[in-house]
């Protein structure tokens, strides 16, 4: 399918650089696909208004680890700066990363990351690593000389939050990102970028979607990296997507089988919370526990067997976000829909408002 399907333009001044506040008070735009479309302007606390008794709302749990290191590579008596993006953990001590700029690194290579002789990195051990290989794309593996809890430490206390270059470009990343940039369900260490969907809820607005007799459940995707490179292939079959880790435990997915099983919907927050379960779904339509890596691509004609409905951010143009809505609800569903949001002035990208895809039940 031709990636120029999935482009528009965006204002600059539409790209949000900081959260609503309250987090809840975030636009909404409700997107009813059928015969006729409809579209309604509401916020994100009028939620538990657009969902029904009975439905399953699934969040993930992921929290975002600071990922970016300002690091120095050492070979022989030179010395070069490089930036560290970690994306994706191998093991213990291992990580691949995206270098800045990556020509500067080569197999063999020792970097260090952190300030010498500052702060918490000094007392935990230094942040050094070997470049074990250099990848297509800036990609690099690197070995640090820490493992396990150490190693997470160090990487703590070295580390910046990773914002999105739509923001980072912007202004510079502060304390209040720290906060900013977690949803409320953030628990297990991982991701090196949000699952912005879910930082829009408040514990007054799952106070009030509990009431309506909206259950809440948790999955888990590890967000890479990977989310924030562009498409470039032409067509969405070149293209090779990013594998993230993921996980969903039995009682879980035994629980949203019975949600479905008595009539309600499953509403992923998120593409991650989506991609997670349509993952784990299997071939006789129910959801069973899952552990690993996941690279699953969806585009349009992707059949949908484990999300009924989604609320999600507004995307990028010709990224794989935009086309995983697009398969959900239609691609001119999704033009007309962005296109409403642009002229009504809603703001965009991991700080922005909010949609929510509300199509018929899918059977």
């Amino acid at each position: 399918m031709d990636v120029a399907l999935f482009d528009f333009d965006l204002p600059d001044e539409l790209i949000a650089l900081r959260p609503a506040v309250p987090r809840d008070a975030a636009r909404l735009l409700v997107v009813r696909p059928g015969a006729e479309l409809e579209l309604e302007d509401r916020v994100v606390a009028d939620l538990p208004d657009l969902l029904a008794p009975g439905d399953a709302l699934v969040v993930n749990a992921t929290r975002v680890i600071p990922a970016r290191l300002a690091a120095v590579r050492h070979r022989g008596d030179g010395a070069a700066r490089v930036e560290l993006m970690l994306h994706q953990r191998l093991d213990a001590s291992r990580w691949k990363a995206f270098a800045r700029p990556a020509k500067k690194l080569a197999a063999g290579d020792r970097v260090t990351a952190g300030e010498a002789g500052a702060g918490e990195v000094c007392l935990l051990g230094a942040l050094d690593a070997t470049v074990e290989a250099r990848g297509e794309g800036g990609e690099v593996t690197l070995r640090f000389d820490l493992a396990g809890p150490d190693l997470d430490a160090a990487i703590a206390a070295a580390g910046e939050l990773p914002l999105p270059p739509y923001i980072a470009g912007r202004r510079a990343t502060d304390a209040q990102d720290a906060a900013d940039y977690q949803t409320m369900f953030a628990r297990e260490p991982g991701a090196v970028a949000a699952p912005t969907a879910g930082l829009h809820f408040t514990p007054s607005l799952l106070a009030a979607l509990q009431a309506q007799g909206v259950t809440r459940h948790e999955t888990l995707l590890h967000v890479g990296a990977g989310t924030f490179l562009p498409v470039k292939a032409e067509d969405t079959d070149d293209h090779k997507m990013h594998s993230e880790w993921g996980a969903l435990d039995v009682a879980t997915a035994e629980a949203l089988n019975e949600t479905r099983a008595r009539g309600g919907r499953v509403v992923a927050v998120g593409s991650t919370s989506t991609r997670l379960l349509e993952s784990a779904i299997g071939a006789d339509g129910r959801l069973a526990a899952f552990s690993g890596e996941t690279d699953i691509f969806i585009t349009p004609g992707t059949p949908f067997r484990a999300v009924d409905a989604m609320l999600t951010n507004f995307h990028l143009p010709r990224s794989t976000l935009m086309m995983l809505i697009a398969a959900f609800a239609g691609l001119d569903v999704v033009r007309r829909a962005y296109a409403h949001a642009i002229a009504e002035r809603y703001r965009f990208y991991s700080y922005g408002d909010a949609c929510l895809f509300l199509p018929e039940r899918r059977l």
